[in-house]
């Protein structure tokens, strides 16, 4: 078991209870958790190709085109897990600049879907790199809302060390597990902000046996996911 299996597992866990709505993951990770979690407890979640066929195990069964995933979208019946550039305390994202927005330093996607999602439906995260670049005080812009502007649901952000949530009095960021091999103060120390610290902190869920098989013989057989990891 490496730590990229667990990273799949807790995304995969991010849909749990969620039923017939449809996963919209971003990156290779999240992508497998999507599908490992339709295979196993979440069979009727929806996943799409990336255009318009909608697919269980990566076979068509049924159809839905573009325009209508706005309809999708105002309903609330979406679960999207997002990338991050910047996320702060209460889940406010960036992935359109760095540095001053008039003159940024870098200029990134831009705001693309994040407000909509964030407005309409549940929305998680996926970072590959914990670091305090990332998880900082404030965003230099915001794209995608959090708790504190009116977003729906921040769920869970998963990262390479730990999995966050914001089950706190004010909805900021809580440390719910820490992966194997990670300690608390690694994950304080690529934060930076503080972070609501239970007393007592669990290891992130391992995959199971069947989990495993299912990654290492039909998911991913190339093991590309250990590639996402940096």
């Amino acid at each position: 078991m490496s730590r990229a299996d667990v990273c799949v597992v807790a995304c995969a866990d991010a849909w749990r209870g969620d039923g017939a709505v449809l996963a919209s993951p971003t990156g290779l990770i999240p992508r497998l958790g999507a599908r490992l979690a339709q295979l196993t407890f979440a069979p009727a979640l929806l996943l799409t190709d990336g255009e318009a066929t909608l697919t269980y195990d990566d076979e068509p069964e049924g159809w839905l085109p573009y325009r209508a995933v706005f309809g999708v979208v105002a309903a609330g019946t979406r679960h999207v897990m997002m990338g991050a550039s910047q996320l702060d305390r209460f889940g406010n994202q960036n992935i359109s600049c760095v540095g001053g927005w008039r003159r940024p330093a870098r200029q990134l996607l831009g705001v693309r879907g994040a407000p909509g999602n964030t407005v309409n439906h549940t929305t998680s995260y996926w970072v590959p790199r914990h670091e305090p670049r990332v998880f900082v005080e404030r965003v230099d812009m915001v794209s995608g809302v959090g708790h504190d502007r009116g977003a729906v649901e921040i769920r869970v952000v998963v990262t390479n060390l730990a999995v966050l949530d914001f089950a706190t009095p004010d909805r900021s960021m809580r440390l719910r597990s820490v992966h194997p091999g990670v300690s608390v103060a690694d994950v304080r120390a690529a934060t930076g902000f503080p972070l609501v610290v239970p007393a007592e902190v669990p290891v992130s869920r391992q995959p199971t046996g069947d989990e495993l098989a299912l990654l290492r013989e039909r998911l991913d057989p190339d093991g590309l996911r250990e590639r996402e990891i940096r």
